[in-house]
């Protein structure tokens, strides 16, 4: 059986798991600790939220937790509905409700998260980025603050990157573009500080473009031995990759 992972933050009920009956004993930030740690071996966690039980169901909390895949969070929904988990009394553990989204968005995983499902996916060594340019757009020393004045009419920093992201196992490699800029109000404040703002906007160009290549990426997960393979639909590249069945 094969499921769909897109680079995308996780928005289905069957992606979300819900926790309730938890005890009143911990603090919230313990509690988060314990769940991430306990309903992490199922699978990928993108989140977890751990919040006070409404007025009328008494003291403790209840969690939310999102999973990038629907088939890890079924996985640990039948395993922990019942148990203990992280305390010494029983809990609760549903799948989230399900409701129509009207008008709903998916929205793109940020740089960081994207590296984190890729490694988990793909293995550290599985995937890297290639820079192909990363260009200022600003050039602070060659123009006058008229020219450098960005679509709001300020003064600001610019950089464009181009990237891509590379798979060898798989052969294939995805592109990305950013654009990332900052205004700012006054040229003139130091060298150390102009510096330490360009190389922030710079970081902040190569994360977008890190971030839009993913996009173009999606993750079939397999849940049974077979042949890795690679499908091109249009502009989005899918990879297939095998994940142990339980």
């Amino acid at each position: 059986m094969a499921e769909l992972i897109p680079f995308a933050v996780p928005s289905g009920s069957d992606k979300t798991l819900l926790v309730w009956n938890l005890s009143s004993g911990p603090t919230a930030e313990a509690l988060h600790r314990s769940l991430s740690t306990a309903l992490s071996r199922f699978g990928l966690l993108h989140s977890v939220r751990v919040l006070p039980n409404a007025a009328v169901a008494g003291p403790g909390f209840y969690a939310v937790v999102k999973f990038y895949s629907a088939r890890d969070a079924r996985r640990a929904q039948k395993a922990c509905d019942g148990s203990p988990l992280v305390q010494s009394t029983p809990v609760k553990v549903h799948l989230g409700s399900r409701h129509k989204a009207a008008g709903h968005q998916t929205l793109p995983l940020n740089s960081s998260r994207c590296q984190e499902l890729a490694n988990y996916y793909f293995g550290f060594n599985g995937w890297s980025k290639r820079i192909i340019k990363l260009q200022d757009l600003s050039d602070l020393e060659g123009r006058d603050a008229g020219a450098l004045a960005t679509p709001r009419g300020k003064p600001g920093l610019r950089f464009l990157c181009a990237l891509e992201v590379v798979l060898p196992s798989y052969k294939c490699a995805s592109p990305g573009v950013a654009v990332a800029e900052e205004s700012v109000e006054e040229l003139e404040q130091g060298l150390t500080a102009l510096v330490a703002r360009r190389k922030a906007v710079q970081k902040l160009a190569v994360q977008k473009a890190l971030s839009d290549a993913f996009q173009k990426l999606c993750i079939v997960a397999l849940a049974v031995g077979s042949d890795l393979f690679l499908v091109t639909c249009g502009r989005k590249k899918t990879v297939s990759v095998v994940v142990p069945a339980y």
